[in-house]
């Protein structure tokens, strides 16, 4: 048995987000043999001003299973809409009843301020299930799960208030190959959206990398409380 194998579990608004903001990372963690999740709450059907929600929402799927075979993660779709991830206690214990099961070692969702309410919904969500995975008295189809090591916030062009590049995670050996399977969702490929997705991402990338002298990078930020760090002298 392999202690050191990690579970991540990746939680995004829309189907997407996880990919394009740390999916080479997801991808590494996959190739090194750590088991990943991917748990889209929303399909992001709203996203194509050519096709209605209902027809865009079954290509997001197909595209979003299709990565996670590529990839070998497994993918698990949320039951709620696009634009309307709901702030209550529901999704928190729905959030909760999925970390109970997967029992992640590792979470990564969103950062906590967004130009998109599903982005800053998600992050507090997600805070709050860990919290409510953890305790006995919550009920919910699981056992409770008190092993999640570190939350990661990934770095997205709609949530740049406040993100501060904290953890940078090397992923140059991963990183073409990304480029390659990311396009697989139409909207980052083009054609959708005027942002160019791709360009953007991999830029970002670079310019990570470079600051942490690696090829390619991805960064994350972590919440402020966690960012301390204790020694018994200077080193």
């Amino acid at each position: 048995m392999n202690d050191s194998r990690k579970t991540i579990l990746a939680v995004g608004a829309h189907a997407g987000d996880m990919e394009v903001s740390c999916g080479a990372v997801l991808a590494k963690h996959a190739r090194l043999g750590d088991s990943v999740i991917m748990l889209h709450l929303t399909l992001g059907e709203g996203g194509n001003p050519s096709l209605s929600p209902g027809t865009y929402g079954k290509q997001k799927r197909r595209e979003a299973l299709a990565i996670g075979e590529i990839i070998g993660a497994s993918v698990v779709f949320g039951p709620y809409a696009d634009g309307m991830v709901p702030d209550d206690e529901e999704v928190r214990r729905y959030v909760a009843d999925i970390i109970r099961q997967v029992k992640p070692s590792h979470l990564i969702t969103h950062w906590r301020q967004s130009i998109h309410k599903d982005h800053a919904r998600t992050h507090s969500i997600v805070n709050d299930a860990v919290l409510l995975a953890s305790l006995e008295g919550v009920v919910t189809q699981h056992p409770r799960h008190r092993g999640v090591r570190s939350i990661a916030y990934a770095e997205n062009w709609e949530d740049q208030e406040g993100f501060t590049p904290y953890l940078y995670v090397d992923c140059s050996d991963d990183f073409e190959r990304w480029r390659e399977w990311v396009v697989t969702y139409q909207f980052i490929k083009g054609g959708i959206s005027s942002f160019d997705y791709l360009d953007y991402y991999s830029a970002l990338a670079r310019i990570r990398g470079a600051l942490v002298g690696k090829r390619y990078a991805v960064a994350f930020d972590i919440d402020p409380f966690e960012k301390k760090s204790v020694h018994d002298a200077l080193h």
